[in-house]
């Protein structure tokens, strides 16, 4: 399919626009600008306002005016370096026009003795007098409109001035052609907003700065296509997603009534209820595409293993792939006796297996003996083929984008998916990420889980915290202390894992110190993290590599060195390595005084919640949309109207109304489809337009 006609003008060269030369297109391609179009989506962030005044006097300075004024004597410079000046009249009160650098034929053309003209420009107080250095506009009096009472101001770039600027805007609004509705009718009328072409008008001439606001019905429109136009995409991801024939896979709950009636405890409300949507997903002859997003120690594995016992109650497999060694390894301990109980046969297939062994698996795997799997990304390789594959977890530690996700749903055939994350994502990040994909949310803790106790401690307290540890060892409890960084490096203070671990080996006794980091060999890590988890040692010295997943029950001190060089959902992950047992457990958060006010106000959100939600959003707050994503997550969109952190009602409704488009008309055929199919176009979703089945 290729661009519908009436957008040919938008996406012509930029160059196409008057006033834009090649260096000036150059110079608008470095930030992203290449066509008209592109323009119309970069909106002005500040107005100025140069409605006439009657005069100077009496005017808020320093300050942008425009005045009407008769022309003066000029004061030439004697010196090269000295300003050239005019001064002018407004019937008030007389001023300076300053020019430096000037040419003085050029000036005297311009601004002729007695003659009447409009200047507009920043007057200040100079020595008393009032001065308009480098006027902004001068134009007889006779051409007074053009000078735009309201100005408006783009994001500058280097190269482009504002009046070029401004004038190719201009030039790329008289391109906007008549285009049919796509929003509902009555989305349109409950929200009061004005049609598109009259929206993308009123948003590059703001009168005031009300009129630059995201909550302002003009930005708030243009806000919701851009959503709208991002979640029809996504919903047309998840609809192939799902068109790929599914295959209804329902089992008679025999595996799964075992195993729950084997457990000290009854799943959560909020567990039952993401089992439920996950069985009634595998039934449907629709393939799952699913979310299970839940908090630390929200219980996520259990029912992960609820599913996998369904897919192999209708008489197929499920495999489980998690993203490093250690991970794979503590799913195969946890699930191991609850496969047991249910008679279920469960392995485990990494990089690590070679030769005659991994054969062997791969043979099982085919003939169907081995019924569930898990593993690390090696369980997706060429090689190893299943003998009815129907069930694919992820436990996505690393998110990947959405079309990632559609890649691996390529590969299996019918397949159901569910991919499942630790991270508590905000509302409106899991809408413009995940929004392919139906979430269930754990949002309730297992009964047992105690609420682990958060202090702050400062780093002069060393030796306090290091007594507590002997104490807490000496009572059979185990400790993680995780540092910030590996070496010790000349430019920072931060001290190293090595020392820290040299330091309490000689105060805590040889053999009771383990140490874990990112630069040593896979082996040596899982040694020790072996020998942690096996009670062998009792504190475990870790950089970060430990935030994720690792489960050890007896450990019940978190101390995290240096707390507030780290991120927020980092100090969650980390805090929530403890309080997986018995025990009561306590995470200590180390930081280096003076805090600056963001450490402080980080380290004090976590001694108040333990809800990851409730911290996430309290970072979204903090660091803002694009920080918390990181550039590196490719799998998300850059929005160039549209303001997640504020406008995260909008993209639900975005949400909703684009799969109710796609619900009732799937081709997009309608009037109202064609118009949406228009708007992918001018939002660049050409991904999209390749899902649309060609009807």
């Amino acid at each position: 399919m290729s661009r519908p006609e009436p957008l040919f003008p938008l996406f012509a060269g930029v160059e196409t626009l008057p006033g834009i030369g090649p260096r000036t297109a150059e110079a608008l391609e470095k930030i992203g600008i290449t066509a008209p179009r592109d323009l119309l989506f970069s909106l002005p962030y500040s107005v100025i306002d140069r409605q006439l005044r009657p005069s100077v006097q009496g005017a808020d300075l320093p300050g942008t005016l425009s005045v009407a004024v008769t022309v003066g004597a000029h004061r030439k410079p004697r010196v090269k370096s000295r300003p050239y000046q005019v001064m002018v009249d407004d019937g008030q009160i007389e001023f300076l026009l300053v020019f430096f650098h000037a040419r003085g034929d050029y000036l005297e053309k311009v601004l002729p003795t007695g003659s009447r003209r409009i200047v507009s420009g920043r007057v200040e107080l100079f020595d008393g007098v009032a001065q308009m250095v480098h006027p902004d506009f001068i134009v007889p009096e006779a051409e007074a409109q053009d000078i735009p009472p309201h100005e408006p101001v783009y994001p500058a770039t280097a190269g482009v001035t504002q009046k070029a600027l401004f004038k190719a805007t201009r030039a790329s609004l008289e391109r906007v052609p008549a285009l049919d509705e796509w929003i509902d009718p009555s989305q349109m009328e409950h929200a009061r907003w004005p049609s598109f072409a009259a929206a993308i008008e009123m948003a590059h001439a703001p009168e005031t700065t009300a009129d630059l606001s995201p909550n302002h019905g003009v930005r708030e429109r243009l806000a919701y296509d851009e959503l709208f136009a991002h979640q029809l995409t996504l919903a047309l991801a998840r609809g192939q997603a799902k068109r790929g024939a599914g295959r209804i896979t329902s089992g008679n709950g025999t595996l799964r009534n075992k195993v729950l009636a084997g457990l000290p405890y009854r799943p959560t409300g909020a567990q039952a209820r993401a089992i439920d949507e996950i069985t009634e997903d595998m039934a449907a002859g629709l393939r799952m595409n699913r979310l299970l997003q839940g908090d630390v120690g929200s219980g996520k594995t259990l029912v992960a293993f609820m599913a996998l016992l369904t897919a192999v109650e209708a008489g197929g497999q499920g495999v489980m792939m998690a993203p490093t060694e250690i991970l794979a390894r503590q799913h195969l301990e946890g699930l191991q006796p609850l496969a047991e109980s249910a008679g279920v046969v469960l392995e485990i297939l990494t990089g690590r297996d070679k030769g005659p062994e991994r054969r062997a698996k791969q043979a099982a795997l085919a003939r169907g003996d081995i019924q569930i799997l898990v593993g690390t990304h090696a369980v997706f390789q060429e090689d190893v083929s299943f003998h009815d594959l129907r069930l694919a977890i992820v436990d996505e530690q690393h998110r990947f984008g959405v079309r990632q996700r559609l890649e691996l749903g390529r590969k299996g055939a019918a397949v159901d998916m569910l991919v499942m994350t630790a991270t508590p994502i905000p509302r409106s990040l899991a809408l413009s990420q995940y929004g392919d994909m139906d979430v269930s949310v754990l949002d309730e803790k297992p009964p047992g889980r105690k609420p682990i106790t958060t202090a702050l401690v400062s780093t002069d307290r060393m030796d306090e915290v290091i007594a507590r540890l002997r104490s807490a060892i000496a009572a059979g409890q185990q400790c993680y202390w995780v540092c910030p960084l590996v070496e010790e490096s000349e430019v920072s203070d931060l001290i190293a894992a090595e020392d820290r671990f040299k330091r309490l080996r000689a105060a805590l006794g040889e053999g009771v110190v383990g140490l874990v980091h990112g630069q040593m060999p896979a082996q040596d890590k899982d040694t020790a993290m072996r020998a942690f988890q096996d009670n062998e040692t009792k504190v475990l010295v870790a950089t970060t590599v430990i935030e994720v997943g690792v489960n050890v029950p007896n450990a019940t001190i978190m101390v995290i060195e240096r707390a507030e060089t780290f991120g927020l959902a980092q100090l969650h992950q980390l805090r929530g390595r403890v309080g997986r047992g018995a025990g009561a457990s306590t995470c200590l958060l180390m930081y280096q005084p003076p805090l600056k006010e963001s450490g402080q106000r980080r380290l004090e959100i976590m001694r108040e919640t333990e809800d990851g939600f409730r911290i996430s959003e309290v970072d979204l707050e903090m660091r803002g949309y694009g920080d918390l994503i990181g550039t590196a997550q490719s799998g998300l969109p850059r929005f160039q109207v549209a303001d997640l952190e504020r406008q995260t009602g909008l993209m639900a409704i975005a949400q909703s109304d684009a799969r109710k488009l796609l619900a009732d008309d799937p081709e997009l055929t309608s009037a109202r489809g064609q118009a949406a199919r228009m708007l992918l176009w001018l939002m660049r979703q050409d991904e999209a337009i390749k899902l649309i089945s060609v009807g």
